[in-house]
């Protein structure tokens, strides 16, 4: 008796002593777990988000009824009868484990599991912790009803693959959402709670399948299902969601900018646990077709600059573990036209000009045409054409080598194949609406997973020529005018960076005499820029740039011209939007409004605008820079067919190739280089490397929008002007231009005739292309 009385002291002695200082439930009631922030396009698809926990808080009618019967039935069978913990139920698990000789149930309520998970994170498993959760799930029993406890648990619960609650475990293994998923399915989530590392349907597959099993027993024997049911959901098929959990991020370079300024404004608890909601501007149609145009305009210039050689030559011994380990079924289920996948040379074959290779078991034939491109790259002779005209001068059999399955073979062919390359050279570019501002799509590079360096925003390059219309609008607004009469002659200056003696010279090392004002910018001539420059003076150039949004420190000396001062390619499209916005200035927009978990917004984003320059003068130049796309460097550009205005630059030493432009509705900018400040090969200048990658992406974003022209604004007037003198045209004048002016700056006399053969003969000097920098 007196033994019996000790133990009974003693429990209720420890009862009274671990029952202190117990969590407050009362916090339940305002259940805010961390929940995913999310990234929506601006057609409002979901294309990042951000957590440290993968969970999507749902109400109980958004989880199926046999959803939270598998998980009660697998779980806690007499979840809605006892008040908290189960004696019954610790018993029977006790036994049922250790008949199994392994642990297949748990002796926890869901109640007890929720007080662990809510009110006693980060304890130890100690005696005082179990009476603990006991007072406390008995407690929460009277506090919350049983539909409560059973909405915290199925959001609480963790399910493997970072997946937090049934919603996310659902998107994550099913793709679908906890109201949709079949029985079977559903089964299998509420077997993972145990060990989901151990019952993961993604690694373990067939330990999954046995636990849901399992689960469906009970199911069966708590008479939730019957015997039927049993056996066609044990016999359905499951097929798990391929996930990938970057996969979701459609616009890496763009949702790293905007997860920056969160992390930067908000912190990183609101960011990565607050689940809020930011909806941004970007385009995923837009988006989609600048990955695809700049990879094939990179791929194209990367070619042209030679073939690397292949990924390696594998020796006879790797090449028979090669031929060993390949699989024809998972060639035929994964081979599609477009795919770039690597490929062992098997023969080369001068004669009939091809290469047989074999794609894991699969036959494919490279002819010598998807390879003429495969030239040394040290020749750098792209720029002459030049290409190779035997396979053997490039690949010997044993070669593992990138190749692009071109179409379906014939025969004992299974492809047909071109020969690849990754791409070495990066590239950037940035599209944004002029009017709004609003950036809708943005890529820094060629491939994030290789590269997170944004070299939209983060970089700073050498603009080159790009640069020279930001100097001729300067020179607009200090009174000059497209027809003023410049001459291209050799000029000598010290005022340059290192006060060296400077003779700067045009891209072509010739000079051209008498250049009209529009001519020198169509044909992006360096001298005439310079002297424009010393003209209106270099401080009143720089404080006009930066008033045009360029934000980055430029050199106040003569080579500012030419672009010597590095900037960035957002920088630069928000100047070039000035023109295209008729003289107005907007912000670049990321994100246009976001809100908190509530639904509160908690940032919305007003379109900033300012009139920076007049809208005469940014028509002017519009004119000018659809003068440059028909007339002069940007001429590949005419294939788009549409209004268009831009300029071409190239750096010294063919360092970076830029090409910035604009229609009426949106402005885009293109840089290509290398990240070393390489250069690229000969003849690789922002024509011809950077303006195709526009024109791609142009096309795609125009494509069937009507063609609107760029709208004339009061004050702007067109004269029929003489091509050589700038005068008004005359019967005299051989070639005339219509040009656009700022009222009252037009040309009042009319070219007269030559006076003299010299005179003459001095207007005759070249005036051609002068590509084309």
């Amino acid at each position: 008796m007196i033994i019996f009385l000790c133990c009974i002291s003693s429990a209720v002695y420890f009862w009274y002593i671990w029952s202190g200082n117990l969590p407050v439930i009362d916090m339940l009631k305002e259940y805010r777990p961390p929940i995913i922030t999310k990234v929506y396009s601006d057609n409002g698809e979901v294309i990042a988000r951000f957590c440290d926990e993968k969970r999507i808080v749902v109400n109980l009618d958004q989880i199926s009824q046999q959803l939270i019967m598998a998980f009660v039935a697998a779980e806690d069978s007499r979840f809605f009868e006892h008040k908290g913990v189960d004696l019954t139920s610790i018993f029977r698990a006790l036994i049922t484990n250790i008949i199994a000789g392994r642990i297949e149930q748990g002796g926890s309520t869901i109640t007890q599991q929720v007080t662990k998970s809510l009110l006693l994170k980060n304890t130890k498993r100690t005696y005082r912790r179990k009476v603990r959760e006991a007072i406390l799930s008995f407690q929460l029993e009277k506090y919350l009803s049983k539909e409560q406890i059973l909405f915290l648990y199925l959001n609480q619960i963790y399910l493997g693959h970072g997946a937090y609650g049934v919603e996310a475990a659902a998107r994550t293994y099913f793709n679908k959402s906890a109201i949709e998923l079949s029985l079977a399915e559903a089964a299998l989530l509420a077997g993972l709670p145990q060990a989901p590392s151990r019952y993961s349907p993604v690694s373990n597959f067939e330990l999954a399948r046995s636990r849901q099993k399992y689960v469906l027993k009970r199911m069966f024997e708590e008479k939730y299902i019957d015997e039927r049911i049993l056996k066609n959901t044990i016999a359905a098929k499951l097929t798990i969601h391929s996930f990938n959990d970057d996969s979701f991020n459609k616009a890496p370079y763009f949702t790293e900018h905007i997860r920056r300024y969160l992390l930067n404004k908000f912190g990183r608890d609101l960011v990565y646990r607050g689940g809020i909601q930011v909806f941004s501007t970007v385009n995923l149609r837009l988006q989609q077709a600048g990955h695809k145009a700049l990879n094939m305009g990179l791929s194209e210039v990367d070619k042209r600059e030679g073939y690397r050689g292949p990924i390696r030559h594998l020796s006879p011994e790797e090449i028979l573990t090669y031929h060993d380990t390949s699989s024809k079924k998972e060639t035929k289920d994964l081979l599609h036209v477009g795919l770039i996948v690597e490929g062992l040379v098997d023969v080369v074959n001068d004669k009939k000009k091809e290469i047989l290779l074999y794609i894991g078991k699969a036959k494919a034939r490279l002819p010598l045409k998807e390879m003429k491109w495969a030239r040394q790259p040290d020749s750098r002779v792209a720029y002459y054409n030049i290409s190779i005209q035997k396979p053997s001068k490039v690949l010997i059999p044993g070669d593992l080598v990138l190749v692009r399955l071109k179409k379906k073979g014939s025969l004992s062919i299974d492809w047909e194949v071109s020969l690849e390359q990754k791409p070495v050279i990066q590239g950037a570019l940035l599209c944004m609406e002029p009017h709004t501002g609003e950036v809708k799509a943005l890529l820094g590079g060629r491939d994030y997973k290789s590269s997170q360096f944004n070299r939209a925003i983060q970089s700073r390059r050498q603009p080159g020529s790009v640069f020279k219309p930001l100097i001729y609008a300067a020179a607009l607004d200090k009174g000059m005018s497209p027809c003023e009469l410049l001459i291209d002659a050799p000029v000598i200056s010290d005022k340059n960076p290192n006060n060296e003696t400077w003779k700067p010279k045009n891209y072509t090392g010739k000079f051209f005499g008498p250049t009209l004002f529009r001519k020198a910018i169509i044909d992006s001539r360096n001298v005439i820029t310079i002297k424009i420059l010393k003209k209106i003076g270099v401080n009143y150039a720089v404080k006009y740039a930066h008033n045009l949004g360029i934000e980055s420190k430029l050199s106040p000396d003569l080579s500012l011209a030419l672009g010597s001062s590095g900037v960035s390619l957002i920088e630069l499209t928000r100047a070039y939007a000035v023109f295209a916005n008729g003289g107005i200035l907007t912000k670049p927009v990321f994100i246009k409004k976001i809100m908190d978990r509530s639904g509160q917004i908690i940032e919305e984003n007003q379109y900033s605008t300012k009139e920076v320059i007049s809208k005469e003068t940014a028509y002017v130049m519009t004119d000018l820079l659809k003068a440059v796309v028909q007339e002069g460097t940007g001429w590949r550009i005419k294939a788009l067919k549409k209004p268009a205005a831009g300029k071409t630059g190239t750096t010294n030493n063919l360092w970076d190739a830029w090409f910035m432009g604009y229609t009426p509705d949106l402005v885009t900018g293109v840089w290509v280089g290398y990240d070393d400040r390489s250069a690229m090969g000969k003849g690789e200048t922002g024509s011809r490397a950077a303006s195709p990658i526009w024109l791609y992406f142009m096309s795609k974003a125009l494509k069937n929008h009507s063609v609107t022209a760029f709208p004339v604004p009061k004050g702007v007037v067109f004269a029929n002007i003489d091509a050589k003198t700038g005068l008004l045209a005359s019967s005299y004048s051989k070639k005339t231009i219509f040009q656009a002016f700022k009222e009252g700056t037009e040309p009042k006399g009319y070219s007269p005739k030559p006076t003299s053969p010299k005179s003459e003969e001095f207007l005759k000097l070249d005036f051609g292309d002068n590509e084309k920098n």
